[in-house]
């Protein structure tokens, strides 16, 4: 007992003798966190400029040197259905200093075990900004004036339509190959590099369809070029222009998932830094203005923090994975990329 004890006594004082001795050491670590952010921070956003996930980083960067003390660089980096993007934010250095917006087709790329990295283990959820549902939008002249009305006219005419998607397997694809699946019809995919080649290529008429973010399409159905069949949430949208579109479930198809974007950094950075920079985007998102700057153009601010946003990460990738196994399409899109 006494050997114990001595040994015991030798390795408080050790630890003892370590703190204090070390103590420079640890405020020489910790001041670069204490200090941080000390320059720009660069915010990867994996589609083209225009775009609903690209006016929600916009967003962020007009209140980011009053909440984080320094501005937000927005570097687009499309390709890939966002892989291009993301791939670079996950192999970023973990400072702190670059980021990448994320969306729901994320966890997508993730499920189809395509990329280069497992998103869902490789990135951090720092904050979720916004849930929207995706909206079923056509040319305004098309024929067809509800969904029923194109779910007839797709029967009568297999593969006439065109879908114009952001890419072979991003989330606006998945949701076309549902609803083929769920209606029983055949619409041909077309994919383009984002919404910002996807939306002119609906007004141009060279696809006849497309499901996007509001964001973009908003004015382009004030004027009345476009008109929404459905929107893909549990419940109608708050917003005027929007609120008397049907959601897909009413209308018998078994679709019901929102677009979310959020921000995120590489998993090994650092959780003090982790922490610091969620605070900040906490105090951005929450600002009465920022707020405001949404609701403007029409993304609805909903918020979650960095365990919450985790959460969901896996909630809704689990809900994909089912509903991808049980629809075929995700063999489907694995045997594609092959």
């Amino acid at each position: 007992m006494r050997r114990r004890g001595s040994v015991l006594l030798a390795v408080a004082a050790l630890v003892i003798s370590i703190i204090i001795g070390g103590c420079g050491e640890v405020e020489v670590v910790a001041l670069p966190v204490q200090k941080y952010p000390e320059k720009p921070i660069t915010v990867i956003v994996p589609y083209n400029a225009g775009g609903g996930l690209d006016l929600t980083a916009r967003s962020l960067e007009k209140l980011a040197i009053k909440h984080l003390g320094q501005p937000l660089t927005i570097i687009n980096k499309p390709g890939g259905a966002g892989a291009i993007g993301w791939n670079e934010v996950a192999a970023a250095p973990t400072d702190g200093y670059t980021t990448g917006a994320t969306a729901s087709e994320l966890l997508l790329l993730s499920l189809y075990e395509s990329g280069k990295y497992n998103y869902i283990t490789a990135l951090s959820p720092l904050a979720q900004v916004t849930a929207v549902p995706m909206l079923l939008a056509v040319q305004a002249d098309q024929p067809w004036q509800t969904l029923s009305d194109m779910v007839e006219y797709a029967k009568k005419h297999p593969g006439k339509l065109k879908f114009g998607n952001n890419g072979s397997g991003s989330f606006p694809h998945i949701l076309c190959e549902m609803l083929n699946h769920d209606a029983g019809i055949q619409i041909e995919q077309v994919p383009f590099s984002g919404a910002g080649e996807t939306i002119p290529a609906l007004l141009g008429g060279h696809i006849q369809l497309a499901f996007v973010s509001p964001v973009p399409i908003k004015e382009h159905v004030k004027s009345g070029k476009v008109k929404i069949l459905a929107v893909t949430g549990k419940q109608r949208m708050d917003d005027p222009l929007f609120a008397q579109v049907p959601t897909l479930k009413e209308l018998g198809i078994d679709i019901t998932i929102d677009n979310w974007h959020g921000i995120a950094v590489p998993k090994e950075t650092p959780v003090a830094v982790k922490n610091k920079l969620a605070e900040g985007l906490k105090a951005i998102i929450n600002d009465p203005e920022f707020k405001e700057n949404m609701e403007r153009v029409g993304n609805k601010v909903e918020y979650l923090g960095p365990q919450e946003s985790t959460d969901k990460w896996i909630d809704d990738s689990q809900k994909l994975q089912k509903t991808l196994q049980e629809s075929g399409i995700l063999e489907q899109i694995k045997k594609q990329k092959k």
